[in-house]
This record gives structure tokens, C-alpha cells and sequence, in this order.
């Protein structure tokens, strides 16, 4: 299997999607790619235990891509490993009456990880400058002063957003939220495969909706604010990568294996040592529940 190089997926300049691949296999079987994320995985999921004992840092991971690019089932391939409590999903939806009432920010800073845990973003605060600047009418609906019309909504206030996220996110990274986040590509065709699929399958009925035709037919429209949006907010202490998504397995290992390289330079982040009573007594500690008695 070719090895995988992180730098190839990380954005560090302006984006242009259709340069990007949207297919990779690493000139690896399924079971060669099955059997590397099982490696991988397990790694990560002794890394929790670690973090949650050192206690100091929490990881975020954010997933955002176009409808079938394979997020539910690459956090259930990725994180199958972890301790159930170490690792916690949050899928936003359309924002409730409750979260409409406070800023768009909100609730994706009341879901970031605790300290010692992972939290993933099954679609992230980017929806803020996704699918809202394709459906800019959506904006009204967060009730915000200056804004009455659709016309209200400018290039500067596109611009104002990305900076909020920036610094947002500055801010989290700053008190120990170590942040990663992912962008799965994948081509329209193999969306149009996969949405195909879930008609033709009826256990994947339930996933499909017409609506999902609709937005497809603003894949270009998408795909420029994606652009956009991974530009100007890729930064060193959050930086975007861009995963080849056609190919599910490939796409899970690179993810993986793009995180692990990651927090592996953390030296930090170690199992605290015993206080010295304690390590002094633990042969004491050991006979006396080796000679109980049951």
C-alpha cells in the first residue's frame, strides 16, 4: 500500500475543486484498506484513553461534505474503537426556535469536546457559509439587526463570518481544543450512483428525500462556496483537508490516519504519574487484595 501524505490533502493556498481527486484506493485491496483502519483505530481509540487521563486537551473533528459523501458511515468506521464515553456526535440539523435565538455560534460552542474527549461535527458551523450563502433567505431567519431583505446580505458580511469563524476558532484552540476538519469531495457522478442506490435499495429508502435532487442541482453553486469557504479559514492552528470521498475505505484511513499522525506530536499528552505514597505502597496495596478471600 502507498503511503499516505498528509501535506497532499491539507489546503494551504486558494482552492480549485475540480484539480482535487475525488477517487483513491492507495493500489490496495478492500482488504488491505479494511485491515490498515482497523490498525489505525485501535490506536486512536488507546489515544482517548490517554487524553482522558491527561485531562488538558479535547479534540474536535469536523465533517462536512455534499449530501452521500460518506460521513455517518466514517465516523461509525473511524471511532468504532473508542471508549462509548470518550467520543460524542453532534448532527446539526436546521436550527431550533431555541438556537434561532441566539447567534449562529451558539450551539456549536455549548457542543465543543470536553477536556479528555473527542466531539464530531456531523456537519459544522461552515453550514454557515454554505448552505446559507446558497440560500442567503435562510439568513432571515436568524432575525438579525440591519439585516431586513435578502439585498442586506453583502460580500462584507460573507466576509465578517469568516473572520467570526476564524476567531472562533482561534479561541477554542487557544484553551486546548485541538481541531481538526474535513472536507469529503466527491464527484457528482458518485453522488448520483449513491443517491441512486438509495432507491434501488429499500433498507436505504428512508435515506433518500427529493430534496436532496433539488440541492443537487446546485452542485455548482455549492461547490464555489466550498471553495471559498476552505480559502479562508484553512489555518495552521485549524486546517482544512480535502479527502478523496469516492472511494469510502480509502477516504476512512486517510482521515484516520491524517489525525493519528497529528496527535502523535502532542508529547504532552501522557498518563499522569501515581503520587509517590501511592507508587511507594502498591506492592502493600496488591497483597492485601490478592490474600481477600471471596
Amino acid at each position: 500500500m502507498k503511503e499516505i501524505k498528509t501535506e497532499d490533502y491539507k489546503v494551504v493556498d486558494t482552492v480549485k475543486l475540480s484539480e482535487k481527486d475525488t477517487y483513491e484506493d492507495f493500489g490496495a485491496s478492500k482488504k488491505k484498506l479494511k485491515k490498515e483502519l482497523k490498525d489505525i483505530r485501535k490506536d486512536l481509540g488507546d489515544f482517548q484513553d490517554t487524553l482522558y487521563a491527561h485531562g488538558k486537551y479535547g479534540v474536535l473533528v469536523c465533517l462536512q461534505g455534499m449530501d452521500t459523501a460518506g460521513k455517518d458511515s466514517l465516523i461509525r468506521e473511524v471511532f468504532k474503537d473508542f471508549n462509548v464515553r470518550g467520543v460524542v456526535v453532534h448532527s446539526f440539523k436546521v436550527p431550533s426556535t431555541l438556537e434561532k435565538k441566539h447567534d449562529y455560534l451558539w450551539r456549536h460552542y455549548i457542543d465543543l469536546p470536553e477536556r479528555g474527549k473527542f466531539s464530531v461535527f456531523n456537519r459544522t458551523h461552515y453550514e454557515n457559509v454554505l448552505v446559507t450563502k446558497v440560500h442567503p433567505e435562510y439568513i432571515l431567519g436568524e432575525n438579525l439587526p440591519k439585516v431586513e431583505s435578502v439585498d442586506d446580505i453583502d460580500n462584507d458580511f460573507w466576509e465578517r463570518r469568516y473572520q467570526q469563524i476564524n476567531d472562533f476558532e482561534k479561541h477554542v484552540a487557544d484553551n486546548g481544543t485541538i481541531i481538526f476538519k474535513f472536507f469529503l469531495h466527491l464527484s457528482k457522478e458518485e453522488q448520483r450512483q449513491r443517491l441512486l442506490r438509495r432507491i434501488h435499495l429499500k433498507r436505504k429508502n428512508w435515506k433518500f428525500s427529493p430534496g436532496d435532487l433539488e440541492e443537487r442541482k446546485l452542485w455548482d453553486n455549492y461547490q464555489e462556496c466550498y471553495e471559498e469557504a476552505l480559502s479562508k479559514t484553512s489555518k495552521e492552528r485549524a486546517p482544512w483537508y480535502i479527502i478523496p470521498a469516492d472511494n469510502k475505505k480509502a477516504a476512512r484511513v486517510i482521515v484516520a490516519s491524517i489525525m493519528m499522525e497529528a496527535l502523535k506530536k502532542y508529547k504532552d499528552i501522557e498518563e499522569p504519574e501515581l503520587d509517590d505514597e501511592i507508587k511507594a505502597n502498591l506492592e502493600t496495596f496488591k497483597q492485601k487484595l490478592e490474600k481477600e478471600t471471596t
